[in-house]
């Protein structure tokens, strides 16, 4: 089916989905060409990207989707990765609604509002917010110098029959009873629009010029409002700010990577500072380029802002440029090499590896507060149940000897140590691990099919393709064949699953791959701590029978009075010949035995 549809593939620009056997969107993709693209991923150079071959692995369908022009395609490769955020592309890692600023300037007497969706008609909107600090604290600032109504009337047609509060703490003007003009009223917003902007200059020169009016119409009022706004503007202080050498406004966009993660910094300069910083982390883009990574932060979370700079200053030349000028007419897209346009990017990028650090050092404190890793893993897996219950088996020997098999049970990503089992190895297994792991595979399920037990939900096997290979035999032979059964590898933390010949790599930092790993690592504790104490009776064993009159019966109740063979080194003769079946005379055999051997 695939074949017929590349051979039919237009030589047009458009988006391509590929999909997996559940029609599930793996992938999302744009071409100039479709037919020159689409193809390229069943080429001998595929081989060589790991993530394209997992991809190529998977893919059951196809779906294409034709568009007038190439930046066309770029947009809507960007609502679809939106949608469906497909695992192989790279991803902006909380695709969470952060909050935005919205100015409803569609309305008479327009409102400040704290929004999460671009769904209010006419507004304009600044941000996104990703510091709920930052926000806060421009709401503070933007009450404290402007009287802007925080009341929810339709003015002027709904309307209260006096002023509120605010009004008499002078945080509004009253312009629902007409205390104030819609005229003075817009005025106001437009101060506060271009605070929003990062404008501050602009704004004081307006609050003077209306503080002049104010006192030239004898309004003195109002003039000593005007006043101590000014003086509030003056005074605020902006701790991220940065001066710089010349003015103008622009974005820095600066960019930062490492493994699988990445960051985009927008650093604003308006007026020759900088007046906020905005960042977002992006994910799978392990085996993206630099220049396909700082494409997608630009399509995905720059172009969308609405407070954009007429110019971008850029670390790299995108992948999509073209298609950039094109989405951004009005937006002039820089490379700087010297200047000071090179140093603020340089900063910009300063600003993301700083970040990009901190996410990696505080990583495992987040996963450890995620709400729970086995929904992950079992995503990861491709399971069609979440393993809320699962085991993972262990083998472990001593040359050849005391080989013992150790099965530990996970609920909930937590350990239940009344399901722990050990195995001592009787068969063949004791020198073919794939027939100790199909042995204890083969014990562990058919007793709990004997006892009318539940199964877990999904097996965990430590080791390879060959260990799986004996599980999936032992369990298919018992009529398991729906059981989930993985391995996992230890050198490359590879998840081996049946049917397939490539192995899965998860993210090192993956929940699903931690909690694997913790299995395991809890399985091998189980099972070392069995074989040594194996070992150990072994040894004790082998010294106490060599003794005349020593037989299993006087062995065993030699241990379970003294302990261990260190313990009847240390009795008496007399505590050995209270024992049943003990004489003076054979005390006094064994302590010479034994302490001759020192």
């Amino acid at each position: 089916m695939i074949a017929r549809k590349l051979a039919a593939l237009p030589d047009q620009s458009g988006v391509y989905l590929w999909k997996n056997q559940a029609g599930e969107v793996l992938y999302v993709g744009k071409a100039k060409s479709l037919r020159n693209r689409v193809p390229s991923y069943f080429g001998p150079e595929a081989a060589d990207n790991p993530m394209h071959a997992a991809l190529v692995r998977q893919i059951a369908d196809l779906e294409t989707i034709i568009v007038p022009s190439e930046a066309q395609a770029l947009l809507l490769e960007n609502n679809l990765i939106k949608e469906h955020s497909p695992r192989f592309n790279v991803l902006l890692r909380d695709d969470k609604s952060y909050p935005r600023i919205a100015v409803t300037v569609g309305e008479p007497f327009p409102r400040v509002l704290v929004v999460r969706r671009v769904n209010l008609e006419g507004a304009r909107y600044f941000g996104p917010y990703t510091d709920v600090y930052t926000l806060r604290n421009t709401l503070k600032i933007i009450r404290r110098i402007f009287t802007v109504r925080s009341c929810h009337y339709a003015l002027p047609d709904d309307h209260p029959d006096r002023p509120c509060l605010d009004y008499h703490i002078e945080r509004c003007r009253a312009p629902c009873v007409g205390y104030q003009s819609r005229e003075d009223y817009r005025r106001m917003i437009d101060d506060v629009l271009l605070f929003l902007e990062g404008k501050t200059v602009d704004v004081r020169q307006r609050l003077r010029e209306r503080m002049q009016q104010a006192s030239t119409g004898l309004d003195f009022e109002r003039a000593a409002q005007l006043r101590d706004a000014i003086r509030w503007l003056e005074q605020l202080e902006q701790p991220q700010t940065v001066e710089l050498v010349g003015g103008g406004d622009a974005d820095a966009i600066g960019f930062a990577r490492d493994g699988d993660d990445a960051c985009g910094v927008i650093l604003r300069v308006r007026s020759g500072r900088v007046i906020a910083r905005e960042h977002r982390f992006l994910e799978h883009a392990e085996h993206e380029v630099d220049g396909a990574i700082l494409s997608a932060f630009l399509v995905r979370y720059y172009l969308p802002l609405e407070a954009r700079a007429s110019s971008a200053l850029l670390p790299l030349v995108p992948e999509d440029v073209g298609a950039l000028h094109q989405l951004a007419p009005g937006v002039t897209w820089h490379v700087p090499q010297r200047g000071t346009n090179a140093k603020l990017v340089e900063l910009a990028d300063q600003n993301a590896r700083h970040l990009l650090e901190s996410l990696l050092i505080e990583a495992f404190d987040i996963e450890e507060r995620a709400a729970d890793p086995v929904y992950a893993l079992g995503r990861d897996l491709g399971l069609a149940e979440v393993p809320r219950s699962f085991v993972c088996i262990d083998i472990s020997t001593n040359q050849g000897r005391d080989t013992v098999g150790s099965l530990v049970w996970f609920d909930a990503g937590r350990p239940r140590k009344a399901e722990y089992r050990r195995f001592k190895i009787r068969g063949p297994g004791q020198q073919d691990d794939f027939a100790a792991v199909h042995e204890v595979v083969t014990r562990f399920l058919k007793r709990r099919l004997e006892e009318g037990k539940p199964v877990p939900d999904l097996m965990v096997i430590d080791g390879g393709k060959g260990q799986l290979g004996a599980a999936v035999d032992a369990a298919r032979a018992l009529g398991q064949e729906a059981l989930p059964i993985v391995s996992l590898a230890k050198r490359e933390e590879e998840v081996f699953l049946p049917g397939r010949s490539e192995s899965l790599r998860l993210s090192r930092r993956s929940s699903s791959l931690k909690l694997l790993q913790r299995a395991r690592d809890e399985a091998h504790r189980f099972a070392v701590s069995y074989s040594r104490r194996r070992r150990a009776q072994r040894t004790i064993t082998s010294e106490l029978l060599t003794i005349r009159g020593i037989g299993p019966g006087r062995r065993r109740s030699l241990l379970e009075r003294f302990g261990s063979l260190a313990g009847v080194k240390t009795a008496s003769s007399a505590e050995i010949a209270a024992l049943p079946g003990f004489s003076t005379t054979l005390a006094e055999r064994i302590l010479e035995t034994l302490n001759g051997r020192r």
